[in-house]
């Protein structure tokens, strides 16, 4: 007998998984719950199974749960799931938040159902091209041991690869992707600041940027970060790194204090190098 699914929420993470889990053939999809009907039959199209549904009490019960809700309802959802009577002994409820813990879906255990966690690494703001480019996916995952056996396995059915992680530490976990993808970004944007001050036009600068910032990436997955590093600080230059601090901070007063910050834990990093 196969297990069944019940989706609440209808946003791309809730049509890409339930597609590709109707494809895989592991699950039954039962409903898929929106605020808005238009949005559920939406959703059901995509997906190409389930049934759209706007109200909790016309919910079938279901073997396992997702909450694919933005993360400030995700709460809300699992109270309100669990005043409705769905939740029992036995059955699976998690969500996919990667900031907030499965500890956030209490109300499902306090009915006595499994809850857990499983964040993919990725952005879904494609359901088409990520329906289709998924398997290798990495996700982090926490909760409880019997949740996590029963979808361990439906998750590596779809290509994920699945790594433990600290719930107490859940959202430090979620700012390292910050950190590695939004802020790396914003960095970016700030040496194009420095190179425009510098009288240099922007489309020249990326050119210029470009090599640089991917011969490094590269190096940094290929050796560690500690052995991609280079510039003054690498090399114990700390006299050339005082001048451009103060330069900077001349120029602007927030890059200095950021200049100072990043030259601080590039220090820490070179150590680690030696």
């Amino acid at each position: 007998m196969q297990t069944s699914l019940s989706i609440i929420g209808s946003g791309h993470l809730a049509q890409t998984l339930g597609r590709l889990w109707r494809l895989q053939g592991d699950i039954v999809l039962l409903d898929v719950l929106s605020r808005s009907q238009a949005n559920a039959e939406a959703a059901c199209r995509f997906i190409g199974g389930g049934r759209p549904v706007v109200d909790y009490a016309a919910l079938a019960p279901a073997d396992i749960y997702l909450i694919a809700t933005p993360d400030d309802q995700i709460e809300p959802c699992c109270e309100r799931l669990a005043a409705s009577g769905r939740f029992g002994p036995g059955v699976v409820v998690f969500h996919c938040s990667g900031s907030l813990p499965s500890a956030i879906l209490a109300a499902a255990a306090a009915c006595g159902a499994l809850t857990a966690s499983f964040h993919p690494v990725r952005s879904f703001a494609s359901p088409e091209q990520v329906a289709q480019t998924f398997a290798g996916t990495w996700c982090g995952v926490e909760g409880e041991v019997a949740a996590l056996a029963v979808l361990r396995p439906l998750f590596g059915s779809i290509g994920a690869k699945l790594v433990d992680i600290d719930p107490a530490a859940k959202t430090v976990y979620h700012a390292a992707a910050v950190f590695a993808c939004n802020y790396l970004v914003t960095l970016l944007d700030v040496a194009l600041q420095a190179y425009s001050h510098a009288g240099i036009p922007h489309d020249a600068a990326m050119q210029m940027m470009a090599p640089l910032v991917q011969k490094t990436v590269d190096q940094a997955f290929a050796g560690g970060t500690a052995a991609a590093l280079s510039g003054p600080i690498a090399r114990g230059d700390m006299a050339t790194v005082a001048r451009q601090q103060a330069a900077v901070t001349a120029w602007d007063a927030d890059k200095g204090a950021l200049y100072a910050l990043l030259a601080k834990e590039t220090l820490a990093l070179a150590r680690r190098k030696q």
